[in-house]
């Protein structure tokens, strides 16, 4: 018997940021970052997380991305995974804007070899990374350098190449710029489908584009600084507010951005940025 999807709730933090604090040089860029991830539950349905990121250039997002990730170390502060534990090796990917491919590798010698990096024997690396591009639409272009295939299909074979080895977390630094619809539609399914491999996934999106991060996520984070009444700054970064789409009914849904509420939660959203 099928079970029927019944009413979504919040299991266990998954990510948490508490109180984060990072200077560079005499600028202070975050101050007092905190954010957690909950697992987001559907009875009967796997549903992991996917969460954005938004803020203005400059504020700090990418450098946020990267203590995450842990390629960074805040100054102060924790970021930790369920039950407060450090987030194991290995269990993070991270996606920049470049999609740092080696370019004298083909595409499927890019995922073998981040495979057989990560304990796979070199049979497994080669039959797993034909099913990830398989699957994400890249089997035709096995053989194939990063320079002969499009930026979509290049960011497609990037996240494959995280994938070799199960990451529970997966950080995506402006995967929606500079595409076109079609591929943008693309990339918001591929985002969903990567999410939806596991209960325990989830995949953080940092962006500019409003629109495509509410589509895509059950949770808008908003990372700002303080200003004072004349609007200048004086503070550095921190989560200003929190959008919750699951609970405004706004997550899990085909063609959601065509929601009356959808369009004003929009305009709400567009304001506040204005402000950060």
């Amino acid at each position: 018997m099928t079970a029927i999807p019944g009413p979504e709730s919040d299991g266990a933090v998954l990510l948490e940021v508490n109180d984060v604090w990072l200077k560079l040089g005499e600028t202070q860029i975050l101050e007092g970052v905190s954010l957690d991830v909950k697992d987001r539950v559907r009875p009967g349905v796997i549903t992991g997380q996917v969460v954005a990121l938004l803020g203005p250039s400059g504020v700090g997002k990418t450098r946020l991305i990267r203590l995450i990730a842990g390629l960074d170390r805040p100054d102060r502060g924790r970021v930790s995974g369920p039950a407060g534990c450090a987030l194991p090796a290995g269990s993070v990917g991270v996606v920049f804007q470049n999609y740092p491919l080696l370019r004298h590798r083909t595409v499927v010698s890019n995922l073998e070899m981040a495979g057989e990096a990560n304990g796979l024997a070199r049979p497994q690396a080669a039959a797993k990374a034909r099913a990830l591009l398989e699957r994400f639409g890249l089997g035709n272009r096995l053989r194939f350098f990063p320079a002969q295939i499009s930026g979509g299909q290049r960011q497609r074979a990037a996240i494959a190449q995280q994938l070799m080895h199960q990451k529970q977390l997966l950080l995506m630094d402006e995967p929606f710029s500079g595409l076109d619809p079609a591929a943008l539609d693309d990339v918001v399914k591929l985002l969903l489908e990567v999410a939806h491999m596991d209960e325990l996934n989830t995949v953080m999106v940092v962006t500019h584009d409003l629109r495509s991060a509410m589509i895509v996520s059950d949770t808008v984070f908003m990372l700002g600084r303080n200003r004072t009444a004349d609007g200048k700054i004086n503070s550095g970064a921190r989560i200003q507010r929190c959008y919750d789409l699951v609970k405004e009914g706004l997550a899990w849904r085909p063609g959601v951005e065509h929601d009356p509420k959808f369009v004003e939660m929009e305009k709400e959203i567009k304001e506040g940025f204005r402000g950060l």
